[in-house]
């Protein structure tokens, strides 16, 4: 009985200090993220490449990253609370490695893309000195790796950096602390 006691104390004291010491905390993601923005218009993004069809597949990527990975809701309209605009604006493809009789082995796809985000009042939200990134825009860069021995293309090569650009470009929608 004195230890059923001294248990509950020690359960209604704790919840008590984690109640009262975390009064000014945000417990969630929704912490990590802006307040004052819930909605995202994406347009397609434009693309300087003469490939296909990556300006479309990386709008796509970065909505699905931001449904997924944050408490903002990604809609089709340009009246949302903000804008995240976008253009690819380098696509490269170049040989690693290649074998004794000049075959490509291993090649490279490289993609580089500036990104905008900014509210309805015209303020650009996504800047962050720490990348040196210009105060209208930034610029990321990915590439990946791909082996046409192995069965993979540039198109593989590409979806793959698509995805990792993605996952960059909505990493950087978080508040600064």
């Amino acid at each position: 009985m004195a230890q059923r006691l001294q248990f509950g104390l020690s359960l209604a004291l704790g919840l008590l200090a984690i109640a009262t010491g975390c009064a000014g905390y945000q417990i969630g993601t929704r912490s990590l993220y802006r307040p004052d923005i819930q909605t995202v218009y994406v347009p397609m993004f434009e693309s300087d490449s003469f490939r296909r069809n990556l300006g479309e597949r990386l709008t796509e990527a970065v909505a699905k990253e931001i449904e997924l990975k944050t408490p903002y809701k990604v809609v089709h309209r340009p009246d949302a609370d903000s804008v995240l605009s976008a253009r690819i604006t380098s696509e490269t493809k170049r040989v690693v490695s290649e074998q004794v009789d000049d075959i490509p082995r291993n090649l490279e796809a490289d993609l580089a893309v500036q990104v905008n985000w900014y509210d309805r009042r015209g303020e650009y939200l996504m800047q962050d000195a720490q990348f040196n990134f210009s105060p209208v825009a930034f610029s990321v860069a990915q590439s990946a790796d791909f082996t046409p021995e192995g069965g993979q293309s540039v198109a593989t090569a590409h979806q793959e950096a698509i995805q990792r650009l993605a996952e960059q470009i909505v990493s950087q929608m978080e508040s600064r602390w």
